[in-house]
């Protein structure tokens, strides 16, 4: 495909940093973002992630650090280059009595489409998100799934090149994530997206790289197969164990199955020993008999491939959503 060509780099930041007061929000951040793939960027709340997109599409300028489009600087940009940018933000953002076809209209016009280019746009952009039967519905009479789907129609309406979306699946009903991940997926190759959240099922599934970001600082940006194999090959197995186990005979539990895997963690929080091995299920029953010899009963036991929150737990020894 060529997507990863370095004449495809459409947007890039050098050493993006922004402090408030004595907390660093982001750190150092310097990336590429190549033309038409879905770039996501993986991380618990508070890591950074919309301080960072709202700089890279210009409504927050950085303390030190460029942002760039095309090579042009997006602080010296021009009215032109800056509507070729269209953000989604976290929090719906809308007129509560304008209907979802006149918000939209309202918006295309704003930028400077036509009244008929805006009409248009809306028309198809209901029609897309499955917003036609709310075309003349008030926003303040829509459910918060279809109020975040209107918001991401919002961004597109200008057609531009770049979509950014902050955590677009929060609060979402699983009608509408299907609808937004699916719709996500249709403008990949398209247009160029950038998309930030802190479920790692929704950046694996529609990211072509992933940066996973933290304290404001860039851990890791690769593939998220690539990411997935850095933490090791073979099966996960969960075992859920069925008392809490004291420290102290967790590291014995811990070394009873140690010679039988290449991986073994004890989660104290959640009683859950987790394995890796390139044949974990074949090994499952002595497993099984090596916890039973250390008085430890063994309860669900949950098989599954590497996730990126594995790589995150790699990463800083905890998980996402801690």
């Amino acid at each position: 495909m060529g997507l990863m060509n370095m004449s495809n780099v459409v947007l890039k930041t050098e050493g993006l940093t922004k402090r408030y007061g004595d907390l660093v929000a982001v750190a150092d951040l310097t990336l590429e973002i190549y033309r038409g793939e879905v770039f996501g960027f993986l991380g618990p709340n508070g890591a950074g992630k919309t301080t960072s997109i709202n700089m890279m599409c210009g409504l927050l300028v950085p303390d030190t650090g460029t942002v760039t489009i095309d090579g042009v600087p997006i602080h010296a940009a021009d009215d032109v280059l800056r509507a070729r940018v269209g953000v989604c933000p976290q929090e719906i953002v809308l007129w509560e009595r304008l209907t979802c076809l006149e918000q939209l209209q309202f918006m295309g016009e704003m930028y400077s489409l036509s009244a008929k280019e805006a009409h248009q746009r809306a028309e198809m952009l209901l029609e897309e998100l499955d917003l036609v039967e709310k075309r003349d519905t008030q926003a303040r009479k829509l459910s918060g799934g279809l109020q975040r789907r209107l918001n991401v129609a919002m961004a597109l309406v200008h057609d531009p090149e770049i979509v950014i979306l902050d955590e677009p699946e929060v609060g979402l009903d699983p009608q509408s994530r299907v609808k937004v991940r699916e719709y996500i997926q249709s403008l990949a190759r398209v247009k160029t997206v950038i998309l930030t959240t802190h479920n790692m099922d929704e950046a694996d599934r529609l990211a072509d790289r992933v940066a996973i970001i933290d304290h404001g600082k860039l851990l890791e940006l690769d593939t998220p197969t690539v990411l997935k194999k850095r933490v090791g090959e073979g099966d996960v197995v969960e075992i859920e164990l069925e008392t809490t186990v004291d420290p102290a005979i967790a590291g014995q539990v811990e070394a009873a199955v140690a010679h039988m895997v290449d991986q073994v963690h004890m989660d104290h929080e959640t009683s859950t020993l987790t394995v890796r091995a390139l044949n974990a299920v074949g090994a499952l029953a002595s497993i099984l008999d090596a916890l039973e010899k250390s008085g430890v009963q063994a309860g669900e036991v949950r098989v599954r491939e590497n996730t990126l929150e594995d790589v995150f737990i790699q990463l800083t020894g905890r998980r996402l959503r801690q």
